[in-house]
Parts: structure tokens; C-alpha cells; sequence
């Protein structure tokens, strides 16, 4: 009798079928259970309750996928057979929760057969097939088809009634993910197969563990067991590769925590040639108008410690600067959305900061690098993006959002209502600094402190407010977009100034392929070594036509005006509009001569999930706020990689 129970746990079948061979043989008639019907488990003696269920049928059900050929067919639509649900243990194979965890859904659809249908294993009850017999509840067993000339075993036939009794008389399968078994649903061969090999397991242990089958029982396995032999050799021929797939996976994973997001762009453009254009007083061309390549790689890590909190690190490497000759001047005008020069492709850390979830509606950010108001405030422009968004700097979103350069901060986004969110933002530019910065700026670092008030009356419309409070001690705003700098800074002097910045902007889409929205921005300046002040104004509306001509495409239309200096009365020799349009550092205060309008168009199209191509063009009318100066139009081509 010890010789029958010296099971090992990967016993094979047929060393599953010998040793119930063997325990039936040496069962004397006081030793055998008592009958035990195979219709119903009411009457069935119970098995003790501390029994651990083998396997998960959703497991089974996946792996019988991977066997399925491609001359099989779809399941016949079941009987409505009303079982009682068999509750799920926490209990699962390590098989299944590896896969679960390292490969998902995809890994067992890999060699899943050409037929969809056949695929779907635990589908809703399908169409009958045509020509296919089925066992009728009158008839004997030994009278029935058999199962092997059958494609799919449905719930009347002897087999899946003679698998359920087992289940409710052993308790050797789990059931599916939502913790029920379905029986009044038809299987295919090899998911009926998965199921059987999880029973035989079960029973195996039992054996082991001293328990006994009923001699009817063991008839019953041997003759399923005969009858899905090739199945049931496939299906231990799967398990063990995927084992090996997943014991792989394991040692080749890159991290349990942290997640890779990246993108890639491509730029290819260019400007018109030969643009004449002036700048304080004198006449220039534009001689940064060749057809150029720049690329821009950004790669994003995010770590999650709990299911509350994310550790974000973002690295940058990019080359190309379409104005170097004019960086901060022409640039600010002409400057595109995925420009990213780090040098020569010299890798940059652009963010580094933290996030919890504190509840379910305020969520805190701080960190080193990466905390400003364009990483912490909510778009409302929801396309705006350098990799799938507009073409142009200018166009990605409302400048005042950028005013105030920062890194290291503190930041929090607050679900206040529904309809009502609010974001708030501390940054200083050189918090490393102990000498010209740290955290609080000092007279040499530049620091802003911002907030933006999200209302969204429907659920179409979205209206945000934006304040920002900045220090500079340069004299500029920081945006790199339009009339930035506000002081000129003279040999040996310093150009501090405060700024109080104040914007909104608007999105109502007015249908699922149609938006429309805009944005509007003011500043005033106070110049902090003498009287003074400087005002500039920006405006942008745009239209955007999601998924036109194909869905993920985008085309999008905007006109605006970049930040133009409307007012400045600084002292003589700080003015810019009177230095810029004429070269007189003595001139009296004033604005920009005239105003600059950009044109901009692009389609998105989405060649994959993970590949888009963007062609754009710009047209820059008076640019540098200078009726005197050319028009400017740039082409563009942005390849876009998401990973």
C-alpha cells in the first residue's frame, strides 16, 4: 500500500493511472467508500474543507489555447444547465501568476490558431456548429458517441457531466477569474483537457495524502483519460514551456517596480531663404535657412513604490537649434516644438521627482528637477505635446505657463469638486546654489510660485485660470517664446524685475471630431532698481479635427499673436522696443513698433500605435513685432517613435 502512495508531485499520467490502478486492487471490501453518485455531489461524501484547490480553470483555459489547431471549429451553444457557483480560493498555480504578472494577456495568444473564434475560450455561448452530434440525456453511456469524434465537448455529454461531478465531489478545480465554474458552457477539446489534467493532479495529492477514490471514480478517470490521451499530452508538453518561458523571464526582467515610456522624434525642415529683417537699427538676412535633420530622444522612468505613489525620471539627448545665429531674438519666433539641443547629443536629467496620492483627490509633487508649472498645471489643450501635438514652440500651450524658469520644487494637484480642480507650484532655478540660489532664489536665482484654477461647467468644455508670480534677476520671462526679454541688461548692471502673470484658456469640443479653444496672456514686470514697468500680451485661437480621415490622425489650424512688449516706461538705456526697432539706447519708452501674427497648420497621422508622421507649415508674418521684416514660412516634417 506505501508503494501506491510514493507519488511524486510531477507525477506523470500514467504514473497517476497505476498508482489508482494499484490503490484499487489492494481495496478490500471494508476498506472501499461507500457508492457515490456521479450525477449530482449533494450526496457525495464531503471532502475535507482544508483541501487546497489545484489550479485556476482560467489557466487551464489558456493553456488549452496555445493547442488548438486550425481544422477545429467553434463551440456548439450550450444547454442551460443552472450549476451553483463554486467560490475561488486565493490559491493559484505559480504558472498562472508569473504570467499574470510578467507576460499578460499576450503571451499564450502567441500561438493561438489562425481561427478567432476557435480562440476564444471562455467566450459567451456561441453559434451552434451544423452537423456536429451531440449525446442525448436518454441515452446509455456505453451507447454514446464517442468523444474523440467530437470537436467540442458540450455540458450533455457523459464526459463534461462525469468532469463536473468530479469537481464537485473533489474540489479540484477552481473555476474562472470571476470565481465561478460555468458548466453550462461547451469547452473545446484542449480546454477540456487542461481541465481533466487539473482534476487528475488534485486526485493524485488526495491519493497521496491517504484519501480514497471510489472505485466508479477511477473508472471514470481512466476512461476520460484513455479518451483525451493526445490532448492531455499536448497540454503537459505547454506547462513545462511555459515554465521555461517564464523561469526566463524572470532572469531577464529589467525591474518589478519601474516602467519604461520613451519617444524619439525626427525633425526634417527648413525655412524661405534670404529673409531681410532688422535688429537695433541695423539691416540682417537670415542666414539660418538650410534644409536641416535634428532628433530629440526622451526617455521616462517611472517607479511605483505602492499603488499611491510614482518616482519619475525623465533623461534628454538631443542636436539641432533651427536659429543659432539669433537664438534669442529671430528664435523666439521661429523656435519649434521638439527642438531639445543638449550639445552634442549629451545625455540631461530633465526630471526627477516624486508624487504621492494622498486620499482620493490631492496628490503632492516634489522633487529636484522636472517641478514647474507646465509639469504640475492640468492642460486643457488636450493635444498639446513636442512628439504629437502642434509643430511650433508657440503653439503648444499658453506662454505664461512657462514664465519663471525653475527645477526643484514643491507642487500639488487637488480634486476640489467634480467639475472643479487646482493646481499650485513653488520652483527655483538653482536650488543646488548655496552661494547665488538655493531654494529661495536670493537676489541671483530665479523663482516662481503659480497656481491654476480647472472649471469644467460640461463635460465638452474645460476653462482654466492661470496666475504665476515670478523673480528674475535678467530682466527676462524665461518663456523663450516672443518679446522674452524685457530689460536690457548694460555692461556690469543687472536687469531684476517681478512679474505678475495672468492667463486662460479654453477648450470646447464641440463634437468627438471637431474642437475648438484658444488662450490669452498678460504680464506686467516691475523693474526692481528704479521706476518701471513692462506689459506684453499673447493670444492664440486653434481648431482641431481629431481623427480625421482615420482614427489617431489629428489636423489642427492656429493663429495667434506671441508675446508682444504692449508698454514699457524703464529708464532710458533699459528700453527694449526703442533699442530693438532703432538701436537707441536713449530713446523714450514705448512698445513694439508693430504686431506679429503666426499661421500654423499640421496633420498628424498615425501610421501605428507607436509611429505618427507630422507635416506642418508656419507663416510668420512681421516677425520680431516689424512691419519692416520679411515674412517667414518654415516646413516642416515631424517622425514621431513612442515606446
Amino acid at each position: 500500500m506505501k508503494y501506491c502512495l510514493n507519488l511524486d508531485k510531477k507525477v506523470s499520467f500514467a504514473l497517476i493511472l497505476a498508482t489508482l490502478s494499484c490503490l484499487v486492487a489492494h481495496l478490500s471490501p471494508a476498506q472501499a467508500a461507500p457508492e457515490v453518485s456521479t450525477k449530482t455531489g449533494a450526496s457525495a461524501e464531503p471532502v475535507s474543507e482544508e483541501l487546497s484547490l489545484s489550479t485556476d480553470l482560467s489557466t487551464a483555459t489558456e493553456l488549452a489555447e496555445e493547442v488548438l489547431t486550425d481544422g477545429q471549429s467553434t463551440a456548439i451553444a450550450a444547454n442551460e444547465l443552472h450549476l451553483p457557483e463554486i467560490p475561488l480560493t486565493d490559491l493559484e498555480t505559480e504558472a498562472e501568476t508569473k504570467v499574470q504578472d510578467l507576460l499578460g494577456s499576450e503571451t499564450l495568444e502567441a500561438q493561438a490558431p489562425a481561427n478567432p473564434e476557435a480562440s476564444e475560450s471562455v467566450s459567451p455561448v456561441l453559434e451552434p456548429l451544423e452537423g456536429v452530434k451531440t449525446l442525448e440525456e436518454d441515452d446509455p453511456m456505453g451507447q454514446v458517441t464517442n468523444v474523440s469524434d467530437l470537436l467540442d465537448v458540450q455540458p450533455s455529454d457523459w464526459a463534461f457531466e462525469a468532469v463536473r461531478d468530479l469537481v464537485e465531489r473533489y474540489k479540484c478545480l477552481v473555476g474562472y477569474p470571476d470565481r465561478t465554474f460555468r458548466g453550462n458552457q461547451p469547452t473545446t477539446r484542449y480546454e477540456f483537457a487542461a481541465g481533466l489534467r487539473a482534476c487528475l493532479d488534485t486526485i493524485a495529492e488526495l491519493v497521496a495524502a491517504g484519501n480514497l477514490v471510489t472505485e466508479e471514480d477511477f473508472e471514470v478517470l481512466q476512461r476520460l483519460t484513455q479518451e483525451f490521451d493526445a490532448e492531455l499530452a499536448l497540454v503537459g508538453t505547454r506547462i513545462d514551456n511555459l515554465d521555461s518561458r517564464v523561469a526566463f523571464l524572470e532572469d531577464h526582467q529589467f525591474s518589478t517596480t519601474t516602467k519604461l515610456f520613451g519617444q524619439a522624434i525626427f525633425g526634417l525642415q527648413g525655412r524661405s531663404q534670404d529673409n531681410d529683417f532688422q535688429l537695433a537699427g541695423q539691416q540682417f538676412t537670415d542666414t539660418d535657412d538650410e534644409i536641416t535633420l535634428i532628433n530629440n530622444v526622451q526617455l521616462s522612468l517611472f517607479t511605483q513604490f505602492s499603488p499611491r505613489s510614482l518616482l519619475l525620471t525623465s533623461l534628454q539627448a538631443g542636436n539641432g537649434n533651427t536659429s543659432p545665429t539669433f537664438n534669442n531674438t529671430l528664435g523666439n519666433f521661429t523656435r519649434l516644438g521638439y527642438e531639445g539641443d543638449t550639445g552634442n547629443n549629451d545625455v540631461i536629467l530633465t526630471d526627477l521627482n516624486f508624487r504621492q496620492l494622498f486620499g482620493d483627490s490631492f496628490a503632492l509633487i516634489i522633487g529636484p528637477e522636472g517641478v514647474n508649472p507646465i509639469n504640475v498645471f492640468r492642460g486643457v489643450n488636450r493635444i498639446e505635446s513636442s512628439g504629437s501635438g502642434p509643430i511650433s514652440s508657440f503653439a503648444q500651450r499658453n506662454p505664461i505657463i512657462g514664465v519663471g524658469v525653475g527645477g526643484a520644487g514643491v507642487g500639488f494637484d487637488w480634486q476640489i469638486a467634480t467639475p472643479v480642480s487646482l493646481q499650485a507650484v513653488y520652483t527655483a532655478s538653482i536650488a543646488n546654489d548655496p552661494i547665488n540660489g538655493g531654494i529661495f532664489g536670493g537676489d541671483n536665482g530665479e523663482t516662481s510660485v503659480g497656481a491654476q484654477l480647472v472649471v469644467s461647467p460640461v463635460d465638452t468644455l474645460d476653462i482654466s485660470l492661470q496666475y504665476i508670480n515670478a523673480y528674475s534677476p535678467f530682466g527676462r520671462l524665461g518663456t523663450g517664446i516672443g518679446d522674452d526679454q524685457l530689460v536690457l541688461n548694460n555692461p556690469g548692471e543687472r536687469g531684476p524685475i517681478n512679474t505678475n502673470a495672468f492667463g486662460a484658456t479654453l477648450e470646447w469640443r464641440v463634437t468627438p471630431n471637431f474642437t475648438v479653444g484658444g488662450w490669452a496672456g498678460y504680464t506686467d514686470s516691475n523693474f526692481q532698481e528704479a521706476a518701471g514697468d513692462v506689459e506684453t500680451f499673447n493670444w492664440m485661437g486653434f481648431l482641431n479635427f481629431p481623427d480625421l480621415l482615420g482614427e489617431g490622425n489629428l489636423f489642427g489650424i492656429y493663429v495667434g499673436q506671441p508675446p508682444k512688449i504692449t508698454s514699457s516706461n524703464l529708464p532710458n538705456g533699459r528700453n527694449v522696443p526703442s533699442f530693438v526697432s532703432r538701436g537707441d539706447f536713449t530713446a523714450a519708452p514705448g512698445d513694439q513698433p508693430s504686431t506679429t501674427t503666426h499661421v500654423e497648420a499640421f496633420y498628424r497621422w498615425q501610421v501605428s500605435d507607436n509611429i505618427s508622421i507630422t507635416p506642418g507649415v508656419i507663416v510668420i508674418f512681421d516677425p520680431l513685432h516689424n512691419s519692416a521684416n520679411d515674412t517667414i514660412t518654415i516646413g516642416a516634417l515631424r517622425t514621431t517613435f513612442t515606446f
